[in-house]
């Protein structure tokens, strides 16, 4: 038989359940009976507090009455998985990619709140009302203590499961779309950030802005000091901008070799001339030195900049190109500098 070591291993703290029944009897037995295997208790009075305590606390399982006043068990269990919606919703929209969202993620991501129904009715409309209403299992009264305790241990056993499989897919996640010498956005990340960008900004008529920034004279300078040197520079100068960037909106991505792109939506052109040149002071301020550099003894940057409102005839390809005509003309004027190109 597992353990309670067995359900501690992501949270590093016992499973905490939250306990909904009217009955202070009921309430005082359920407690008992879940401190003895080790589970920490939140108990409850009504549907209402239920879906307070939910929000407040937590919890890796609900043990819910179902008849109750003030707010029933099979009305709080419905409240209790639009919440757990409308939160996902909300985390889906932070990755900005919410194709392949479904009622099937969304079951199994709620499954990791499991809600344990505990009923005196006894008969199949119930049963099914129960499971309709989003519950995970259900037990009747009088309560079978034994039983009660298996169906708690497999409902804890699955939210564990589910636990490590997103923990395990954010961490996937993280490297599909992470450069691993910066840290930074990889090229994958920044093509599914803009294009969610455009198509968004397209709808609200607001301006979106490009900036394309290339370390000048870096493969002299790898030369010069080698490639370990090289990677050094790379990641401090990531730093800079990503330390510059000013809305939680704007995204930094290596764009490729040592080419940065810096995303930044509803920012006009004079707003990305201001950050395009607080990078490049915040580079020049490094002081890294640069001896086979033509324009500073010091790394420096050279910018392209491009700014438009999205529609839905332009291609998102009309603001890369002309961000990269941009900086092709900053390098060919001398470098160091900051170029934009109107649209």
């Amino acid at each position: 038989m597992l353990g309670i070591g067995s359900f501690t291993s992501i949270s590093n703290k016992p499973p905490l359940i939250l306990v909904a029944d009217d009955d202070t009897t009921m309430r005082l037995l359920l407690r008992e009976a879940m401190e003895q295997e080790g589970y920490r208790v939140v108990e409850v009075s009504n549907g209402k507090e239920c879906l307070d305590a939910y929000t407040a606390v937590k919890p890796d399982l609900i043990l819910l009455d179902a008849v109750m006043p003030t707010m029933d068990g099979f009305t709080c269990c419905q409240e209790l998985m639009q919440i757990a919606k409308k939160n996902l919703v909300l985390a889906l929209a932070s990755l900005d990619n919410v194709s392949g969202c479904g009622n099937s993620l969304i079951s199994t991501l709620w499954a990791r709140t499991p809600i344990l129904m505990i009923t005196g009715l006894d008969d199949p409309d119930s049963v099914d009302r129960a499971f309709e209403a989003g519950a995970s299992d259900f037990v009747t009264k009088p309560i079978h203590w034994a039983v009660l305790r298996r169906r708690v241990r497999k409902l804890l056993q699955q939210g564990q499961v589910y636990k490590q499989l997103e923990a395990a897919n954010q961490a996937l996640q993280q490297l599909a779309n992470e450069d691993g010498l910066t840290g930074l956005a990889n090229r994958r990340r920044f093509d599914q950030y803009f294009n969610s960008q455009w198509l968004e900004l397209a709808q609200q008529r607001s301006p979106i802005s490009l900036i394309l920034c290339d370390i000048d004279f870096f493969k002299l300078y790898n030369d010069k000091y080698g490639h370990p040197a090289g990677d050094v520079c790379l990641q401090k100068v990531a730093n800079v901008l990503k330390d510059t960037a000013q809305k939680y909106q704007d995204l930094v991505a290596r764009y490729g070799g040592e080419e940065f792109a810096v995303i930044l939506p509803h920012t006009h052109d004079r707003g990305a001339v201001h950050v395009a040149a607080a990078m490049q002071a915040g580079v020049r301020e490094l002081e890294i030195v640069h001896s086979g550099s033509t324009v500073s003894q010091f790394v420096t940057l050279s910018l392209g900049i491009a700014t438009i409102i999205p529609n839905f005839e332009t291609s998102p390809l009309a603001l890369i190109e002309a961000a990269d005509k941009a900086l092709y003309q900053a390098k060919a004027e001398g470098r160091n500098r900051i170029i934009i190109k109107q649209i």
